[in-house]
């Protein structure tokens, strides 16, 4: 078997053929385990040299929190030249941007997804059925109309219906309130149980859109008005060594430009937040990302819950054994760019740099948080595989060859045989129009954070 060491401080190697660990030393039980020159966890027993390490002979070393000081620790990115470089996109009256002019249809309740889903059929809009709406109460009901509102914001819509019933919570003037100003000619609002025929009515609205989207057209737009999510689903042993670091330099040279990325998943933050913490860009963003870290470890520990409750079986067929070596594989997707800002739910990105956005790693909710957040497309490694799909093109990124050929129906790119380069141009061909796998099957979905009570 061929091995690679990742870092000279490593006491473990990483076998090329299965993405698993092996002790590149002899390991004493209870010695502090390394990887990506970090601790990984502890060994629970004596580990001879070039013996497989993994569940069996080694744990996590997370408990509780931690503190931190702000010791900034950032490093000026390369000149990639892009700063003038240029893509096609559809310029909205607000002055955003969007890399598609599709039709969204948001039902504001459950109780309406089916109307939802019928009137998407019969018009080709795209519908985004969710279970909630209604029976919330507080943070629960606030955090689902927050990320409508950031969806109903989205400027990869050419247009909007949001669909209501009439007696949920979630009504459709309060949801209002919360989105602002919006383009009245674009967005528009049906309650179901005021039409006599809501898919008549919804069915006008939807070809008023549609005639409204057709006179839209693509004009050129600096690549520095783009912004990127970053997400990793179903992780194995490569993820942090090829499609993870490769999305680091995009992020890199995105950044470089003048544009945004998007960093989500908190909990799989644990163990590798010196990292971020150390990047960020002032001591204010420090303290909010200090606390964003720490809100999500109360999470779990206000539920007699260990931090440590990652990674997931697929993860650890994989080679991942802890949730430090799960973090710090997943962290280097934001590369080595500066952390610019904190976001909560449904907040817009803004400005350039690296953003950390609220939420959990689960994959639903976390690609409808960075939709949500205003991100025009996703960067989404796998080293499992996944077909799932955002409402926004969704750039699947395979860790290893093996899957990319065992399922390209879901991966767009096999991060074992492409470089930056090529996925960087894959990303502008993205931009400009080219589908996505998720985009050609059709598969795209939300899914919105519950933590509370059930009415």
């Amino acid at each position: 078997m061929d091995f690679i060491l990742i870092h000279p401080a490593d006491t473990v190697k990483v076998c090329l053929e299965n993405g698993h660990k092996y002790a590149a030393r002899p390991i004493a039980r209870g010695e502090t385990i390394v990887k990506y020159g970090f601790p990984i966890g502890v060994a629970t027993e004596d580990i001879p040299e070039n013996a497989h390490v993994h569940t069996h002979n080694m744990k996590t070393a997370l408990s509780g929190e931690q503190t931190y000081a702000y010791r900034p620790q950032i490093e000026p990115l390369p000149f990639f030249g892009d700063g003038n470089l240029c893509f096609p996109a559809y310029h909205r009256k607000n002055g955003q941007i969007g890399i598609r002019n599709d039709i969204w249809i948001l039902p504001t309740v459950a109780c309406v997804n089916g109307v939802a889903e019928a009137l998407a059929r019969r018009s080709g809009a795209l519908a985004f059925p969710h279970p909630y709406g209604c029976s919330q109460l507080g943070d629960d009901q606030a955090r689902t109309q927050k990320i409508l509102c950031g969806l109903i914001r989205h400027p990869n819509a050419g247009g909007v219906l949001v669909l209501g019933l009439g007696c949920e919570n979630n009504q459709i003037q309060s949801l209002q309130q919360m989105l602002g100003d919006w383009d009245e000619e674009r967005v528009r609002f049906l309650q179901c149980q005021d039409e006599a025929d809501e898919l008549a009515a919804g069915e006008k609205i939807l070809a008023e859109l549609k005639a409204l989207a057709a006179q839209d057209s693509r004009e050129p737009a600096p690549i520095s008005r783009l912004t990127i999510g970053l997400k990793c689903g179903g992780s194995d042993g490569f993820s942090g060594l090829t499609a993870n670091p490769l999305c680091g330099k995009i992020t890199d040279r995105l950044v470089a430009a003048g544009g945004t990325a998007v960093l989500t998943e908190v909990p799989e933050m644990f163990g590798a937040e010196p990292i971020l913490l150390g990047r960020c860009q002032s001591r204010d963003i420090f303290t909010a990302a200090d606390a964003l870290i720490r809100r999500w470890k109360e999470y779990y520990l206000s539920r007699h819950l260990p931090i440590s409750e990652n990674p997931s079986p697929g993860n650890r067929a994989g080679g991942i054994t802890t949730l430090e070596e799960k973090s710090l594989g997943c962290v280097q997707k934001g590369g080595k760019a500066p952390v610019s800002g904190v976001l909560d739910w449904g907040e817009a990105a803004t400005g350039t740099g690296l953003q950390l956005l609220t939420g959990p790693g689960n994959d639903p909710v976390a690609v409808t948080n960075l939709t949500a957040a205003g991100c025009h497309l996703i960067l989404f490694t796998t080293g499992r595989g996944t077909p799932l799909g955002a409402p926004v093109p969704t750039i699947k990124i395979a860790s290893n060859t093996a899957l990319a050929q065992s399922k390209p129906r879901w991966i767009d790119f096999d991060a074992q045989k492409g470089d930056a380069e090529a996925l960087w141009a894959l990303l502008l061909r993205t931009a400009a129009g080219e589908q996505t796998k998720n985009e050609a099957n059709g598969y795209r979905e939300i899914a919105i954070f519950k933590e509370g009570v059930t009415l």
